[in-house]
């Protein structure tokens, strides 16, 4: 049988902003696929780049293993990926060089080749997997194995065949995730990802899938890979691997990747349920919607299981710019779900994205007047990114350039005629975080007069941070306000 070596073309360190935070996740899509080819009785070898230099670190791996097939695997579960960076993309496509090199196949399954079938065709991958991958790569490396020659019988795939692209028909995806194999954990370096996250942030977090797919429309949401379908392991089978993974790792919390986490009615209260006859001591952080945590008393249920964060997609403070993004909420969900996540002692996190278009000043000051009003436990920001295959990159397809993706997830940069210049959203995105980061400090410091003893190493290294992030604050208000009127503040 043919020996197969997977990778993923994530790099962290061409990616500066997550090389600092030093909180990795290990590529779960990439140990799915190697699970179920394992379990049909391939040899199979991960070679993980989280942390190495460059592409050419494969090589050697290349000529020790001695593969027949390498396998690009991106993990679709990971945000980060789904941001289709340059910077992989070029790592992704030496490592085809490198196969070419040595004669061995090539097949790449990630959102960034879904939506640039024709570039990574042209830099020399053999096959292109399209959508939800692990069935269709046993398909595909089958018929490699058994030289049957029928790929365009494959649903899934895109290759080269008499000079022209081939594109099969697309495949479904599946629905009883539970026939899934384990994703293979031992393959990869466990060992540094826990290293690493211990002397970040003092834990050992690992990444846990529990549903594949989202139903919902907002229109600027790309979802290559899973679609629209939204398919969900059983509590049983999550609650096993938790299990697992305590027990061979000394894990004790976890990030759930799912776009939406627990949307299935009962789901939430049956897991807690599992969780809390098995006795397990865990934290998680989960993604959710606002519409969806006031219903069914989820974040009771949440409480119950552990849960110590969401991140809810907040996006905007204006209703008319949730609308204008299908995003199907209203302010006053994203208000309720803040309360009630804090009455139940777990932190509320947002997301906010700026630069949408037809977005004024009057809906930023509404955003930031939102954050300063529900005090969440964090934000993350991003400005609008056009992906493929979505409503709002059709929009603004008209106003791209030549440059459709970042290089890496800390650019920003804005690739259609923006209410205003790049510069303005950087510098925004950096005073609305110093802006949170200051409030944050002086709280952190007022609670510490009053209660010396009780404040954390970390909490009192984010409290004495407060003059490094209200100068930064005051600086970047200088930068923003050279892009509005006079008189204009936000």
């Amino acid at each position: 049988m043919k020996k197969v070596l997977l990778t993923h073309s994530y790099f962290l360190r061409f990616d500066p902003k997550q090389w600092k935070m030093q909180q990795a996740y290990p590529p779960l899509g990439t140990l799915y696929a190697a699970a179920k080819l394992r379990e049909q009785g391939y040899e199979v070898k991960v070679f993980d780049p989280m942390f190495e230099k460059s592409p050419e670190a494969i090589l050697p791996v290349m000529d020790s293993f001695e593969p027949n097939i390498l396998v690009i695997y991106d993990d679709g579960f990971n945000y980060l990926t789904k941001m289709c960076l340059t910077n992989m993309r070029d790592a992704a496509f030496k490592m085809i060089s490198y196969a070419n090199l040595h004669k061995v196949v090539s097949i790449v399954s990630s959102s960034d080749s879904t939506d640039h079938t024709q570039d990574y065709l042209d830099h020399g991958a053999n096959f292109i997997i399209r959508g939800e991958g692990e069935i269709t790569l046993s398909e595909l490396i089958r018929n490699l194995d058994t030289d049957e020659i029928e790929y365009n019988k494959i649903p899934g795939i895109a290759f080269w065949e008499n000079g022209q692209t081939v594109i099969t028909l697309k495949r479904e995806v599946l629905r009883d995730l539970d026939t899934l194999p384990p994703p293979a954990w031992d393959l990869i370096s466990m060992n540094e990802y826990s290293e690493r996250w211990k002397k970040s942030s003092g834990y050992f977090s690992l990444n846990i899938s529990t549903t594949r797919g989202c139903p919902f429309h907002c229109n600027w949401c790309a979802k290559p890979i899973y679609g629209n379908r939204y398919n969900v392991h059983s509590p049983a089978y999550v609650v096993q691997e938790i299990k697992k993974l305590i027990d061979q790792y000394n894990v004790h919390h976890f990030w759930m990747t799912d776009d939406i986490f627990g949307l299935k009615p009962g789901w939430v209260k049956e897991f807690a349920d599992l969780v809390e006859k098995e006795k397990l001591s865990i934290r998680f952080k989960i993604q959710s919607r606002v519409d969806l945590l006031t219903t069914e008393n989820t974040i009771h249920h949440l409480a119950r299981a552990g849960c110590e964060i969401v991140w809810m997609g907040a996006e905007s403070g204006s209703q008319k710019i949730l609308d204008a993004m299908d995003k199907g909420t209203r302010i006053e969900q994203i208000v309720e779900a803040t309360h009630l996540l804090k009455k139940n002692n777990i932190q509320p996190a947002f997301f906010l994205q700026f630069g949408y278009p037809g977005e004024t000043l009057d809906d930023i000051r509404s955003t930031l007047k939102m954050v300063e009003d529900l005090e969440p436990g964090d934000i993350g920001i991003s400005v609008s990114y056009p992906l493929p295959g979505t409503v709002f990159y059709e929009r603004v397809k008209s106003e791209l350039g030549t440059k459709t993706n970042w290089t890496d997830s800390d650019e920003l940069a804005m690739m259609f005629k923006s209410p205003f210049p790049g510069e303005f959203y950087k510098n925004l995105q950096r005073y609305v975080h110093r802006s949170f980061r200051a409030r944050q400090g002086k709280a952190i410091l007022k609670d510490f007069v009053k209660h010396p003893g009780k404040a954390s190493l970390s909490d009192l290294k984010r409290g004495f941070a407060l003059p490094y992030h209200l100068a930064g604050k005051a600086f970047n208000y200088s930068q923003l306000k050279k892009f509005v009127r006079e008189g204009e503040v936000l």
